[in-house]
């Protein structure tokens, strides 16, 4: 349906024109409100609730009301009288065309009816008719009659056509509507018009990015700042590769028949008019390979949002996000860790540290020496080294891993501290770690 003129208009040329531009949005209508503020049901005004509680009294209720005023009575003694359960509502049942061109909203598809009119009283001929959307980055070229021109307007008489465009972009838009034309005495005219509007954002996402382990979890909160109620029909969360996506909801019973029917039917959520708000959580998981090649590369883009909603009449509205970013990743070359927690050590008995060197880069590292730091007195160590100080490893290949093991031997009772793994590349003379202090506990025999 058609609401009213667009944003601006302007005309260009010498002269007068015979020809003009009408610009109109073609959106959907609203529903009328009827004006009476409140509607009683008239055995509110007779009797009061508990007549229900005397089933003879109840009986007779019906009698007493058999004057109901006729719903075709306009008077003010029945206009306020609630004649269907329906009229509570407050709506009439009329649609009401939009008075007015409208706010126009980023992820929406902009429709526009546009006539151009013949005022003049004779025909113009041969008119090229094109339709364009000009932003501050792009020209879009919505309708271009070149290659088959109009052959005529008659003397009172118009040309009508629809343009449509996917609003991407924010900000000042202007549809420049052009005419090229023969007029009545054959002389070859030009007409621009422009009308202007303003592109607006429906949503603002604010996201939040908490790492608890090796499972990250993202938050995005969505806030709707149009003046309708908006309807979401999806709000997916497209992970980048490597990372896979599970979105968490609240605990709810249903029934066998009740989850088969949601599966069917998913209901959409309800984000109020001016500044309703709504969040929504995803676990974000990574594999196992990309952990090590993301590390590597530093990339921290954990992948954006896909947001699909629908307005009070069903208008529908898409946007995408930027991509969503994650913490920090600090690129290591090689990665260090421990594999297995020693169980038992006893006090001044030899025992196996095992170790995993990954490399994560795309040339070969090493050879390699592994040893305990000396930093401190000796009488501080109280786990050692257990025969010769220093462990040498080959070299390892682009994203290669091995695995090893330290001779350790501890000296003191109780809880203590591995500390001091040092790695050093023989070749590049760089050293890696320490790695990690890592506690055990020295039993005796």
């Amino acid at each position: 349906m058609s609401s009213g003129h667009g944003g601006g208009g302007g005309g260009g040329g010498s002269g007068s024109h015979s020809l003009a531009f009408r610009v109109m949005r073609l959106c959907r209508p609203s529903f009328h409100v009827d004006p009476v503020p409140l509607r009683v049901d008239p055995t509110d005004l007779l009797v009061g609730e508990d007549i229900f509680d005397d089933p003879l009294a109840a009986s007779n209720l019906p009698r007493l009301l058999h004057s109901s005023p006729d719903s075709a009575d306009l008077s003010y003694r029945s206009r306020f009288l609630l004649h269907d359960s329906s009229d509570s509502l407050g709506l009439s049942g009329l649609l009401v065309l939009p008075q007015a061109f409208g706010a126009i909203y980023l992820g929406e598809t902009f429709c526009s009816y546009i006539s151009i009119n013949n005022s003049s009283n004779f025909e113009v001929r041969d008119v090229v008719i094109k339709a364009e959307i000009q932003t501050e980055r792009q020209r879009i070229l919505l309708l271009d009659t070149s290659k088959s021109p109009v052959e005529s307007i008659r003397a009172a008489g118009r040309y009508d056509f629809i343009v449509e465009h996917d609003v991407k972009e924010l900000g000042a838009h202007t549809l420049v509507c052009t005419a090229l034309y023969n007029d009545g005495d054959g002389e070859r005219k030009y007409l621009p018009q422009f009308f202007k509007f303003i592109v607006a954002n429906p949503l603002s996402v604010r996201t939040k990015v908490r790492v608890v382990k090796e499972t990250t979890f993202l938050e995005a909160c969505i806030e709707n700042h149009t003046k309708s109620n908006l309807f979401m029909d999806q709000v997916e969360f497209e992970p980048a590769p490597r990372w896979s996506a599970t979105m968490l909801k609240a605990d709810e019973h249903h029934t066998e028949s009740d989850s088969q029917t949601t599966e069917t039917l998913k209901p959409s959520v309800l984000i109020k008019s001016g500044g309703g708000i709504y969040n929504y959580l995803y676990r974000l998981k990574l594999s196992s390979q990309g952990s090590a090649q993301m590390k590597v590369e530093g990339s921290n883009v954990l992948g954006k949002l896909q947001i699909t909603w629908r307005a009070n009449l069903g208008e529908p509205g898409r946007l995408q996000t930027q991509q969503i970013l994650g913490n920090p990743i600090s690129q290591k070359e090689i990665e260090l860790h421990v594999t297995e927690i020693p169980s038992m050590v006893n006090l001044a008995r030899p025992f196996s540290l095992p170790l995993n060197m990954t490399n994560q880069t795309e040339r070969e590292l090493g050879p390699f020496e592994v040893w305990l730091s000396q930093d401190g007195s000796l009488e501080d160590k109280v786990v050692m080294v257990n025969g010769l100080q220093k462990l040498v490893l080959p070299g390892l290949e682009a994203f290669g891993s091995t695995t090893f093991t330290l001779n350790l031997i501890a000296t003191k009772l109780g809880v203590q501290k591995i500390t001091g793994v040092m790695l050093f590349d023989t070749r590049e003379k760089k050293s890696y770690g320490p790695l990690q202090d890592l506690e055990i506990f020295v039993d005796l025999d």
